[in-house]
């Protein structure tokens, strides 16, 4: 599996500011990619009580980690019930 290093970490969007932003999401992302990294399932919640990040800004990270910038990581989804969802990185041994 790739493994991504903080140097190859580049963030973009139209809020970004490099000097503001940079080491707090690269540090989000990689608590997230560090929680998520045994393959169980967690919520949003659960994986924001493990890292101690917003749940808003670990779904970003979980969606950032699927990016191929950021490795194109497998993050499977699914339905638990009124709109709650776990989600899972999928180990490719």
């Amino acid at each position: 599996m790739y493994q991504m290093t903080q140097s190859e970490l580049i963030f973009d969007g139209a809020d970004y500011d490099h000097e503001r932003d940079s080491q707090r999401l690269t540090g989000q992302l990689l608590r997230v990619k560090e929680a998520i990294n045994d393959g169980r399932w967690y919520t949003l919640k659960q994986l924001s009580e493990i890292t101690g990040d917003p749940e808003a800004s670990v779904s970003a990270q979980l969606r950032n980690l699927r990016k191929p910038r950021f490795g194109a990581y497998t993050i499977n989804k699914r339905y638990i019930k009124a709109g709650l969802y776990e989600y899972a990185l999928q180990k490719d041994y």
